[in-house]
């Protein structure tokens, strides 16, 4: 779906753990320039590569990958992004998220209890070979070399692309990001927000590392003239997101 100039959110969607769900990366581009934010789930590139096509942007022409923090439905796609790439892509992320998505440290919310949790979650037809490759992915998740850093300290200004603000958004993970698009004046939340029912809201307080961080990181986004908000899980919001960024801070 094209937002404005040089900015679309894409639509991937696919059978996840034996449920339906659709994911929102968004990719901004110039003449020069292709930024993917976030890579979806693992073995989602042709789904990737499918959306890139039909907004008229194909893969070789990206440039930068920017991954908005270390959690599976963001970091999947990664490694075969990087392997297919025809030219080196830059891959940025914040200085905390970094050695969680080089594989350095095993992402935080994975632990062998979560990982019991999420197969047993699974609904009862899936068939015990996907189980197993479904644990497998958890206990084996995709991982890339970051050579960017951003945010916290990093720089809040996307240098290879004009009008692309990074805002540090901590809760949801330790060194979570989001991005002010200002020409288009588009809030890129990432998991900071999503969007449930028409309504803006921030992730279950059992998907955030830190809620309260969580909260407190969206009473920045009231200094921003925000006219829309791309959401990973839920799409786009339009309309008074400054009433609805008051009503979740309270």
């Amino acid at each position: 779906m094209f937002i404005d100039k040089g900015i679309a959110m894409l639509e991937i969607t696919a059978t996840v753990m034996g449920r339906q769900d659709t994911l929102h990366p968004v990719l901004i581009w110039n003449e020069s320039t292709a930024v993917l934010i976030d890579t979806c789930y693992p073995g989602q590139l042709p789904l990737i590569q499918e959306a890139l096509n039909q907004i008229g942007v194909p893969l070789q022409q990206l440039t930068d990958i920017i991954l908005t923090h270390q959690d599976i439905d963001h970091i999947g796609s990664l490694p075969t992004l990087l392997q297919t790439s025809e030219s080196p892509l830059q891959v940025w992320a914040s200085r905390m998220e970094q050695p969680y998505i080089q594989g350095e440290k095993m992402l935080i919310k994975i632990s062998q209890a979560a990982i019991e949790q999420a197969v047993r979650s699974l609904p009862p037809e899936v068939p015990e070979e996907k189980r197993q490759a479904f644990r497998y992915a958890l206990e084996h998740p995709p991982k890339g070399k970051v050579t960017q850093l951003i945010g916290y300290g990093d720089g809040n200004r996307f240098s290879a692309l004009d009008g692309l603000l990074i805002l540090d958004t901590p809760g949801h993970t330790p060194g979570h990001i989001s991005l002010f698009h200002e020409a288009s004046r588009t809030l890129i939340a990432g998991d900071a927000l999503i969007l449930q029912d028409g309504t803006l809201r921030i992730a279950d307080s059992r998907l955030n590392t830190d809620n309260d961080a969580a909260l407190r990181s969206l009473e920045q986004f009231l200094s921003y003239p925000i006219d829309q908000v791309i959401c990973y899980h839920g799409g786009l919001f339009r309309g008074d997101v400054q009433a609805q960024l008051r009503s979740l801070i309270g």
